[in-house]
């Protein structure tokens, strides 16, 4: 039940025409915003229940159109990286590496090359969002992303792979850093880590649904004088060519220009998003831009921090998600096609601690507590993984280890988001910490040993290890934005330069 305020503080909080109010939605502490006739409701002595629960109704529609207009799309977007590690990782345990010459490790530096091309471009890239506008820039980078991808069908040489690859990763670079931007600036901070759930429960099911698909499709091996690894590479690429075009009418532009979006939202519903923004953190405008604004981010030690926790995510989120399959098949005793359906079944349960994990850390805001338990969560899974000899032990470890590190993805992006204002600070920082992710994926695409085979050693101390320094960075981060809260609360500091921010942990 919405808590009494005072009518004539909504005066005194008034922020460009908007004024902001604290109220008890039942859930968690929400900010109410007060705007107009409802200000004229208020001064007149109106009834301020009345008043709560109506903006309370406008908000939760705001906030489901949001979801299924951003959510959707950028959990699909998102999906398309994984939807490649999937097909390749897929297609390496078919003829391809056969077909292609991919001995030695020619399939490593195919990811590696991936991973360098992408990390090289996030920053521009994500930087594009701002300038060329959401619909626009995703829509294209998406289209080429299919338009490689199915060109990919059609090659004869590792060579002519590397190179494709290198596309790849350019066309990849921006979307997962944009879109993680375009999120954190529609959702006040306390809203962030479900939404960002939201985006990694699409990605992991579409991955999954595609080792699905790809096992059917490699039952067309041969059909037409085609390889089935090619018939992956061909029907992905082509769905992803029309998401593209879908993607410039589904994606919504930035909350101060949502009226440019197809069919989205009222002027009423587009001035609430702003004033929501406003009251969380105030940075809704960005400032003009100049590289100076956007470099000068790059003094703040806590970017290299996040930026270091995604690394050591990113060891092991690329060596399960590249390499399941062939840790199935060599070191399990899977077949080809056994290895490809049973690397699905992983994903689907991810959904489950991702969600839960994510509601929990937004309901009572917490986000330190939630990747530490993560975090402990994988390293049981890999100790199943790589210290039992039982097959099922070893296959359930695969469950556990997948569901701890596509929570921390949800996890992490909400705790460098919520821990950052201003929207060129938000751009690089996303860059930033997804280049980092991209140098983990350079360093995960050689920690699964083929030699090392089953338990891949190398790989299991790598993941472990890599997650008790996420542990490690994640305390000394929450003994920093516990004192410096305290010194903003008695007006000591200025956090990120905005009156009232205060650091989530």
């Amino acid at each position: 039940m919405a808590s009494s305020l005072d009518p004539h503080s909504a005066e005194d909080q008034r922020k460009d025409g908007l004024s902001s109010k604290v109220a008890d939605d039942g859930d968690a502490p929400s900010e109410r915003v007060f705007t107009g006739e409802e200000e004229d409701v208020l001064r007149a002595g109106g009834n301020v229940a009345d008043v709560v629960e109506s903006r309370r109704d406008l908000e939760r529609r705001l906030r489901l159109k949001v979801d299924l207009r951003l959510c959707t799309i950028a959990g699909i977007l998102c999906s398309l990286n994984l939807l490649d590690s999937g097909v390749i990782s897929s297609a390496s345990v078919t003829s391809m590496p056969v077909d292609l010459d991919l001995t030695g490790n020619r399939f490593s530096v195919s990811i590696f090359i991936f991973t360098i091309s992408s990390i090289a471009f996030q920053l521009p890239s994500t930087l594009a969002v701002r300038t060329f506008g959401p619909r626009l820039w995703f829509s294209f980078i998406t289209f080429c992303f299919g338009l490689i991808t199915m060109c990919t069908a059609f090659i004869q040489t590792w060579q002519q792979m590397i190179a494709l690859r290198v596309l790849l990763g350019i066309a990849m670079s921006g979307i997962y850093p944009g879109l993680t931007y375009l999120i954190s600036t529609w959702y006040p901070r306390r809203e962030q880590q479900t939404r960002f759930a939201f985006l990694q429960t699409g990605e992991v099911i579409i991955l999954a649904t595609g080792s699905i698909v790809n096992f059917g499709l490699n039952q067309l091996n041969g059909k037409g004088g085609i390889a089935g690894w090619r018939y992956m590479f061909l029907v992905q690429g082509l769905i992803s060519m029309v998401i593209g075009l879908m993607t410039y009418f589904w994606i919504v532009d930035f909350p101060e220009e949502a009226h440019r979006s197809f069919l989205f939202l009222t002027a009423e519903e587009q001035e609430l998003a702003v004033a929501r923004i406003n009251a969380d953190r105030k940075d809704v405008q960005p400032d003009p831009f100049s590289w100076g604004k956007v470099f000068v981010h790059a003094k703040d030690p806590k970017v290299y921090g996040f930026a270091c926790m995604f690394f050591l995510l990113n060891l092991v989120s690329t060596a399960l998600s590249y390499f399941l399959p062939i840790i199935l098949q060599s070191g399990m005793g899977f077949d080809e096609n056994q290895s490809i359906l049973l690397s699905a079944p992983p994903y689907y349960y991810a959904v489950i601690p991702v969600l839960l994990s994510s509601m929990a850390g937004d309901r009572f805001r917490l986000r330190g507590p939630v990747i530490v338990f993560n975090c402990l969560t994988l390293i049981v899974g890999f100790c199943m993984l790589g210290f039992s000899e039982q097959v099922a032990v070893r296959y359930v470890g695969t469950y556990l280890a997948t569901g701890a590190y596509v929570s921390n993805w949800a996890a992490l992006s909400a705790y460098q988001a919520n821990n950052i204002a201003g929207q060129w600070k938000r751009a690089f920082t996303a860059a930033a910490v997804t280049a980092m992710n991209g140098a983990g994926g350079i360093a995960g695409s050689f920690i699964v040993r083929s030699q090392e085979a089953p338990h891949y050693m190398t790989a299991v101390w790598v993941s472990i290890g890599s997650h008790i320094l996420i542990i490690a960075v994640v305390a000394i981060f929450s003994v920093h934005f516990h004192f410096a809260n305290k010194l903003a609360a008695s007006g000591k500091i200025l956090i990120e330069g905005v009156e009232g921010f205060r650091y989530t942990y």
